[in-house]
């Protein structure tokens, strides 16, 4: 019996296609527009356990299409759960830091009350509360700033800019860590595993990597780790709007992860240093 992901072409779905026992269903194969065909298809595969690693991810588009966001990211998982609850078998819900207000300073721990700030943000948030309404084993795995190889990520955008350009202008006000694909994929394989043996170990987690940065110094690593000589200025976050808010407070309280399934914060200094390997052999 295989692991069943839902994502075959976003960041962590390529990083989970690459452990063993892992199917990876695509849109063609379960649109999560139709939440019913993503049921049917975790009751066609009969799997061990569930990852979903799909999701609408278009943050500013989201606050003119809300209402499909909330199907993709709130009904689609709901759908999930009551077909995991009805085969017995775990889900991992990965989501989101945006599900917070973006205040204050101090690292989000799990319990804390959410205040979804955008669309994105809410629908995100409705996933989490079907998940858990299923009544079934769940992890619900909030991360944030999510890198790899792979797709669309700032990492890819600062190399592309950073090579034609003298200097950047970076919001420097927005306080969160990278969390590196790679990492993401083998926390959930591992807590899908644990899961399956310790029902009891259902729950919200927090999972990004350490340590804390605003985007402008994360670009400046990202510039001193691939030789480019592109300077840097920060900017406030009123100099750069955009149609959905952005939380200020990114930051993740990952205690719980760590004692709950002896999964560590990953460095995502050593993880931009293997992204930086991947595309050079890419």
């Amino acid at each position: 019996m295989s692991i069943l992901v839902f994502g075959a072409t976003g960041q962590v779905a390529r990083e989970l296609a690459t452990h063993d026992g892992v199917v990876c269903l695509g849109r063609d194969q379960a649109d999560l527009s139709d939440p019913g065909a993503c049921a049917a298809a975790i009751r066609a595969h009969a799997p061990r356990a569930v990852i979903n690693a799909a999701a609408y991810t278009a943050v500013d588009k989201a606050e003119g299409e809300e209402e499909l966001a909330r199907i993709i990211n709130g009904a689609a998982p709901g759908a999930m759960a009551a077909a995991c609850v009805q085969l017995g078998v775990p889900l991992v819900q990965i989501s989101t830091d945006y599900v917070f207000a973006g205040s204050g300073e101090m690292p989000w721990r799990p319990e804390d009350p959410v205040a979804p700030p955008n669309a994105y943000g809410r629908s995100k948030r409705a996933g989490e509360e079907a998940v858990i309404a299923a009544g079934g084993t769940y992890a619900i795995l909030r991360t944030s700033w999510v890198v790899s190889c792979h797709g669309h990520n700032f990492v890819k955008t600062m190399l592309r800019l950073g090579a034609e350009r003298d200097q950047l202008t970076i919001v420097g006000d927005q306080i969160g860590a990278p969390t590196p694909a790679r990492d993401i994929a083998a926390a959930c394989i591992s807590m899908a595993e644990q899961l399956i043996a310790d029902p009891g170990k259902s729950g919200i987690y927090h999972f990004q990597g350490a340590p804390c940065v605003s985007w402008a110094d994360f670009a400046r690593e990202i510039f001193a780790q691939a030789g480019l000589s592109c300077a840097v200025a920060d900017i406030p976050t009123s100099d750069y709007p955009t149609p959905a808010a952005r939380p200020l407070n990114s930051r993740l309280d990952c205690a719980l992860l760590d004692t709950v399934f002896g999964i560590p914060q990953p460095d995502w200094r050593v993880g931009l240093r293997e992204i930086l390997k991947d595309l050079e052999t890419a």
